[in-house]
Order: structure tokens, then sequence, then C-alpha cells
């Protein structure tokens, strides 16, 4: 499985973008993928995810409601919509797929994820 990010970019306070991540690989089915962030210095957080089925949306508290997580299966692209965008949302966004689930633990997990991206900056200036 392969995975490849892109969007981001600069926004200043309160704007809004969009990151995707595309997947390749016939395997990719057997996986639900989700995004994390790096900000300088800070470890690797989790930020939303899919449940087994992909019918639930998990999402980190910092970012419910305003991060949205979306996929379209036919292109095997996941999308993370960001709204009302903070300076605390600067970061490096990172997608990863991981064998599916529905426990909090393993959805959150960064070492549960098999799978990663190579990373897209988001920048929200004040």
């Amino acid at each position: 499985v392969q995975l490849q990010a892109s969007g981001g970019g600069s926004v200043q306070a309160g704007g809004s973008l969009s990151v995707s991540c595309a997947a390749s690989g016939r395997a990719f089915s057997l996986y639900s993928v989700g995004w994390f962030r790096q900000a300088p210095g800070k470890e690797r957080e989790f930020v939303a995810t899919f449940s087994r089925s992909g019918g639930n949306r998990y999402y980190a508290d910092s970012v419910k409601g305003r991060f949205t997580i979306s996929r379209d299966n036919a292109e095997n692209t996941v999308y993370l919509q960001m709204h009302n965008l903070r300076p605390e949302d600067t970061a490096v966004y990172y997608c990863a797929a991981r064998l599916p689930s529905t426990i909090w633990s393993e959805l959150t997990n960064k070492e549960r994820y098999i799978y990663w991206g190579q990373g897209t900056q988001v920048t929200v200036s004040s």
C-alpha cells in the first residue's frame, strides 16, 4: 500500500484548508485510513479516522466540530477538510493506514498504523 498526501498550505486563523491522501495498491481495501499531525518539537498525534466499516468517524477533541474526514472509494482517496483553523493546528499532516478496528485505543495509536504517507505542511498564522 502506498499513500500520497497532498494539499495543505498556508492560511490565516479562521480560514479553511483541505488535504487529501491518495492510496494505491491492491490490498488497500483491507485497511482503514487515518490522519495524524506533528508540530515542531511535539509528538505525532491523532487527528481523525474511520471505523472498521467506515460508517463512523472519530476525531481528536482538539479538532472535533472543525475538521471532517471523508473518502471517495472510487478514487481510493481520503480527505481531511479543515475549517476555522487555529495557529495551534500548524503541523505536518500525515495520512496512514491500519487494519480495521473499532477500539479507540487502536484507532488513535500511531503504532497501530502500518503504512504512512510522506506528510504535507499546514501553516496557520494569527
